[in-house]
């Protein structure tokens, strides 16, 4: 009976590494509307690719009044447990065969694409493998404007700049504002970084964009002295943490020293001084929109489980809210009934502890929204969502930086 079970066991192992190492994948193409797909070679009538084939995909658009958005593979990321857009703002763009996938692209109307320019891919920093980089839309004619930064969501762990395209493009309609949105470092070692990165250095990275932004302000068209923040989900914490922790700034590292916890931004401009950085980012950083974010420490502990309390309340908003005698902090907040992911009695408590402290909060709850109406994918299910819920509120959004910035 012995050797029969470890037979067994044997010959499952190798059911498993055969199984892992599978010579094809199926891949498919979706034709889009108002335009169309070619892949190199072409994907055989059964959809079988050899694992690791390299496609060449071009996406045309062949109707008048549309254009293009993005190109797109999905897949299975053997990392999560759900399919995960990645996205090319290219036509034309390469995919590897690592797993069954689809590929095809996003084409939308070409009116989302007037009245604005927009500079691709600035990279600000490359504290790792990954360049962080960052996206401006500017507006004609602009001019010493305030600007709207963007932090992504994700879990902290996924999805890049281009997923907030949408609510960029919605927040420069009319030309009040330029729009930046930024990427960041993922936490742990999904970037592909040797060392797992931690959750001060995602703050330090944030920082580190603004300074950029308002470095090249004159080239944006930005008054430099005007900037607010919005993000969502793990991007709601993110600009959270940008308006609350600015205090915080400074070089003597995080936890190195014991109870120093400091944010030293990821990128510095040349020949400034920390304290000139700190000082600028004060000035600078007027208000806040943290779209459903986490604010608590119960919800971000486990991300510093290992650090001291001083370590684990230097990443918490509502642990650094500062009294507005001393500096305004205002703050504007959306949580829908359907959220299955951000709980709305600790946001309601980080809602009346910014009004504790004389600061101006906001918290509008969205009927029949669930997590994540803010984000911009190529499928047509999240741009509904976006349309019915995220434009909406985006123009609230709108409303309050111009009264605060």
């Amino acid at each position: 009976m012995r050797k029969v079970t470890l037979l067994s066991v044997l010959a499952a192992m190798a059911v498993c590494v055969a199984s892992s190492a599978q010579e094809s994948y199926r891949v498919r193409i979706d034709q889009p509307a108002h335009g169309s797909v070619t892949v190199t070679p072409a994907v055989p009538a059964d959809g079988r690719v050899s694992t690791g084939t390299v496609l060449n995909v071009k996406v045309q658009v062949t109707d008048s009044g549309w254009s293009f958005d993005s190109g797109y593979w999905l897949s299975t990321d053997r990392d999560m447990f759900y399919p995960t857009y990645k996205e090319s703002m290219k036509q034309e763009f390469q995919v590897k065969v690592d797993n069954d996938m689809s590929i095809g692209a996003s084409i939308i109307e070409s009116s989302r694409f007037e009245g604005y320019r927009t500079i691709e891919d600035v990279e600000y920093a490359k504290p790792g493998v990954k360049p962080l980089k960052y996206d401006v839309f500017i507006p004609d004619g602009a001019r010493n404007l305030p600007c709207i930064v963007i932090i992504h969501g994700g879990g902290w762990s996924s999805n890049d700049e281009n997923i907030m395209r949408g609510l960029a493009r919605e927040l420069i309609k009319d030309g009040k504002f330029v729009v930046a949105s930024i990427d960041y470092r993922w936490i742990g070692t999904r970037d592909g970084d040797a060392t797992a990165n931690t959750m001060n250095q995602l703050i330090e990275d944030c920082y580190g964009a603004i300074l950029h932004i308002r470095q090249h302000a004159k080239e944006y068209g930005i008054n430099p002295k005007r900037i607010g923040v919005t993000g969502d989900s793990a991007g709601g914490h993110l600009s959270a943490c940008m308006i609350d922790l600015v205090d915080l700034i400074g070089d003597g590292g995080f936890g190195r020293k014991e109870g120093v916890f400091e944010f030293k931004p990821t990128y510095m401009p040349k020949g400034m001084s920390i304290n000139k950085a700190r000082k600028q980012l004060t000035k600078s950083i007027k208000a806040a929109a943290p779209s459903y974010g986490v604010f608590d420490l119960q919800s971000l502990q486990r991300f510093v489980a290992d650090l001291d309390p001083a370590g684990q309340n230097a990443i918490t908003p509502d642990a650094n809210i500062p009294q507005a005698a001393k500096r305004k902090a205002p703050q504007f907040f959306v949580l829908g009934t359907q959220d299955r992911t951000v709980q709305r009695a600790p946001m309601e408590k980080y809602v009346e502890s910014l009004k504790a402290a004389g600061q101006r909060a906001e918290l509008h709850i969205v009927d029949g929204a669930s997590h994540a109406f803010f984000d911009w994918k190529p499928d047509q299910g999240t741009k509904n969502t976006f349309v019915r819920y995220g434009v909406p509120y985006a123009q609230k959004m709108k409303q309050f930086f111009e009264e605060t910035l």
